[in-house]
């Protein structure tokens, strides 16, 4: 790897992937690092572009014949597609190749979307591919540092403050990691040009990725739509009341966000349910994947974070930058872990609960420099007096100062600085 190139902790899930597997399908948003992933570190195979359009015209031709062909050149070296959502024909002549061959880690294939997007193919698939997404870069991979590891220090029998080790960071640093969001390249320019780019990133998405995926008429729509979305992080959302907004079908606005949820622009936490109270709140909960991106789509600086700048502005983007730091780390954790938020009718409410094996982590996130003894109020009812009651229940608030704490109860308050810690077990 050279020095600058950030490490992607994927890769081992990837690497590993290639051992078992004869598919691996790699996808994840526009510009995220999927091509220099598998070009410049995977350090094997060969690798081809459909973004060329010869190559795509060639393979459109005939598909099974060109990649069978190169398939024989390559013996047990993967060939790599990036952009393999370009052709509609490459997903059966993929398939009829590897039913062909049982050889494992022939091919790696990137795409903003899924290539084997279709029910029939997707399950005559199963066995054969196994799909990994590729976000934007995380903070420990920004910091060069171990993968997040605090769900697995969660899900412990004694979870001990002591076993981590904490950077120090002030409140501006952090809030430079939220303005930069995660896009490699994007992130290094100056505020006015990365912002622009953002932007201009999501303009390209909608023009040209979305197409790949569904044939939209009116993309002034999706567009606008994106724009709620970014001013709605990490809230519930009452499709009515955007469809109203937009003046748009409510079928149509469900449409696209299924769309923006296959290219990885928004992110969906699904209602926990205990099955003890009907009445729990059953509305998902959204958040846009990239922070960045979001303060370019809403014009945010770091004047409107400070002190005599817009009331609650960080609250919202602090909250979805730690689900996706979690989220982005799950799949390098012990035991497969699953998102969800939580909130009970009487206002009750938990920002993320995770659950991982017979574990339940209940995490909160509080934009302020310091918390007290009515901060885990909610997770402690939780846990004490709640659904969580019958389950190993850990409580975790991530907030802006500098101290590990304890409440009792497994009940602990972390800096953001955390998510990138080193933990010993």
């Amino acid at each position: 790897m050279t020095d600058d190139i950030l490490p992607r902790h994927l890769m081992s899930e990837l690497r590993e992937a290639l051992s078992y597997t004869r598919i691996v399908n790699l996808v994840g948003p526009r510009q995220v690092g999927k091509t220099t992933l598998v070009r410049d570190l995977l350090d094997s195979g060969r690798f081809i572009t459909l973004d060329n359009e010869g190559t795509r015209a060639a393979i459109d031709e005939d598909a099974f014949g060109l990649i069978l062909a190169l398939r024989e050149e390559l013996g047990d070296a993967p060939l790599i597609i990036d952009e393999a959502q370009r052709s509609k024909d490459l997903s059966l002549a993929i398939k009829r190749i590897v039913d062909q061959d049982r050889r494992k880690g022939q091919f790696v294939l990137t795409g903003s979307s899924n290539v084997f997007r279709t029910t029939n193919v997707a399950d005559s698939l199963a066995g054969r591919m196994l799909s990994l997404k590729l976000w934007p870069l995380s903070a420990a991979e920004i910091h060069r540092a171990p993968y997040c590891q605090l769900i697995d220090w969660a899900t412990q029998d004694t979870p001990q403050l002591a076993q981590i080790k904490v950077p120090r960071i002030s409140r501006a640093e952090v809030i430079d990691l939220i303005l930069r969001g995660g896009f490699p390249e994007i992130r290094t320019l100056d505020l006015r040009n990365r912002q622009r780019q953002y932007r201009d990133n999501v303009d390209s998405l909608v023009d040209r990725d979305v197409a790949d995926i569904v044939k939209i008429r009116k993309t002034d729509a999706l567009r606008r739509l994106i724009d709620q979305m970014a001013a709605r992080t990490a809230q519930e959302l009452n499709i009515a009341e955007v469809s109203n907004g937009l003046q748009i079908r409510r079928e149509t606005v469900e449409q696209y966000l299924d769309v923006l949820l296959r290219l990885s622009v928004i992110l969906k936490l699904g209602a926990w349910t205990s099955g003890e109270g009907k009445r729990e709140i059953k509305n998902p909960k959204y958040h846009f994947v990239d922070s960045g991106t979001v303060c370019a789509l809403r014009h945010i600086n770091e004047r409107l974070f400070d002190i005599d700048g817009v009331p609650g502005a960080i609250g919202p983007v602090l909250e979805s930058y730690v689900v996706n730091e979690l989220v982005r780390s799950a799949p390098m954790q012990q035991n497969a872990a699953r998102f969800y938020h939580w909130r009970s009718p009487d206002k009750r409410e938990i920002d993320v609960l995770v659950e991982s094996g017979k574990n339940l982590i209940g995490v909160e996130v509080k934009a302020a420099a310091t918390v007290n003894s009515d901060s885990p109020r909610h997770l402690r009812w939780f846990t004490k007096d709640g659904p969580g009651r019958t389950r190993q229940f850990t409580g975790l608030i991530f907030y802006l100062g500098e101290e590990k704490l304890s409440f009792g109860d497994r009940i602990f308050a972390l800096p953001i600085s955390s998510l990138w810690a080193e933990i010993k077990f």
